[in-house]
């Protein structure tokens, strides 16, 4: 049955009242795509050692970790079309379960180049499980209510980060396989999603109207760059630390794990200082980022650098929701799950090539610590511009009258 976005978007808030369960329900389903990224690290020596035989295995083991965020980025757009034109449950309820059947397959893969297609698999159903969960929880949820729920997205996959990072290790000590068992626990999500969670309707793929570029076009250029900044803390913290003689993976993982919460921290604010609008929270949230950047960047000392990161990753933490709100907060029904899909595809593809970007810099400014400084200074330039990009896109976004391809 088709139900068009007026009654979907009509129905919105009858459908909010006691949708907590639910709303827990796609938190949890949301931090499944983090496990591709941050729970196999601390065994990707032990892989290396395992398929030390295998040749380009100096290349092919790092893939293993970062092959689903580069697959998310090049196919959340595909999957936002699924997602509107086949229902978000459906789609989610089968990625949970295909996701399990991936993710669990390193377990008896015995060839590093089949474990390797299977993470693609991984990242294909990642793509699709992210869409589809933040999708819903759009659907589910209007203004302030919405609001709140993608500062708590937020919060939960920077803590299920932390968390899943632990297990990594912990089960890491046991064998190099044990880590994927994790995989598993997408089904139980699959059950309760299946169960418990609401389908919220279609549209069918004829019906679809085309892509509104002139709404989601800006905020998913911002949104790349945010990706960047966004993941900075996250990947070269450590690579920082050790620089200026830090060598303890103790003292590295409790700073990892501070900077980790302040993310957490931000995505809580969010929930309480949305109704400023984009205007106003997404230069706030760029300049905090670049504040605490460019302490990162410019100190030696370990202590100045682990509060330069807790500022920075606040920043990220309000960032995030900041950029999914203006991304969305123009969509109907129809074409929310291809904004989402756009929008997520930005943000990881920003991700992705972080790493990248801050290594080529690197060479030219002589050290990591210098590129950092000079993505905290562009990020500031960015943060007082901001007011005029997003005025600029909201009064394009105003003058849409029909939605153009």
């Amino acid at each position: 049955m088709t139900v068009t976005g007026e009654e979907a978007d009509q129905g919105r808030a009858a459908r909010s009242r006691g949708a907590t369960g639910q709303g827990a329900i796609l938190l949890a389903g949301s931090c499944l795509p983090i496990l591709g990224s941050v729970l196999l690290a601390p065994v990707l020596p032990r892989m290396m050692e395992a398929f030390a035989g295998t040749a380009g295995v100096e290349a092919l083991v790092p893939i293993v970790l970062t092959a689903p965020a580069l697959v998310i980025g090049l196919l959340a757009p595909v999957a936002g079309r699924i997602v509107d034109a086949a229902g978000r449950k459906r789609v989610l309820v089968a990625a949970l379960v295909v996701y399990a059947l991936f993710g669990t397959a390193p377990l008896y893969l015995d060839s590093l180049g089949a474990i390797v297609a299977s993470r693609v698999g991984v990242g294909i159903c990642e793509a699709a499980i992210m869409t589809a969960c933040t999708t819903l929880l759009a659907d589910l949820f209007d203004g302030t209510s919405r609001d709140r729920w993608f500062g708590r997205q937020t919060i939960a996959t920077t803590l299920a980060a932390t968390v899943f990072f632990g297990l990594g290790g912990a089960l890491g000590a046991v064998s190099w396989r044990a880590p994927f068992v994790l995989y598993f626990s997408s089904l139980v999500v699959a059950v309760l999603v299946a169960v418990f969670v609401r389908s919220t309707g279609r549209t069918r793929a004829a019906e679809l109207p085309p892509v509104p570029w002139r709404l989601i076009a800006v905020p998913c250029l911002v949104t790349l760059f945010g990706g960047i900044v966004f993941y900075t803390p996250i990947a070269e913290l450590s690579l920082v630390l050790a620089s200026v003689g830090v060598t303890s993976t103790a003292t590295i993982g409790l700073l990892s794990a501070v900077a980790s919460l302040a993310t957490a921290a931000g995505g809580y604010t969010f929930g309480r200082v949305a109704r400023r609008g984009t205007r106003v929270l997404l230069p706030v949230a760029l300049g905090l980022a670049a504040v605490g950047l460019v302490v990162v960047g410019i100190s030696p000392s370990v202590p100045v650098i682990a509060v330069g990161a807790v500022i920075a990753s606040a920043g990220t933490g309000l960032l995030l929701p900041t950029l999914l709100t203006w991304a969305l907060s123009g969509l109907g029904f129809a074409e929310r799950g291809r904004g989402t899909g756009f929008w997520t595809a930005a943000m990881f593809i920003g991700q992705f090539f972080c790493p990248l970007v801050l290594l080529a810099v690197a060479g030219p400014l002589g050290s990591l610590s210098a590129a950092i400084l000079a993505l905290g200074v562009l990020t500031a330039a960015v943060a007082v511009v901001a007011p005029v990009i997003v005025r600029s896109s909201q009064r394009s976004s105003r003058a849409v009258t029909t939605p153009v391809s």
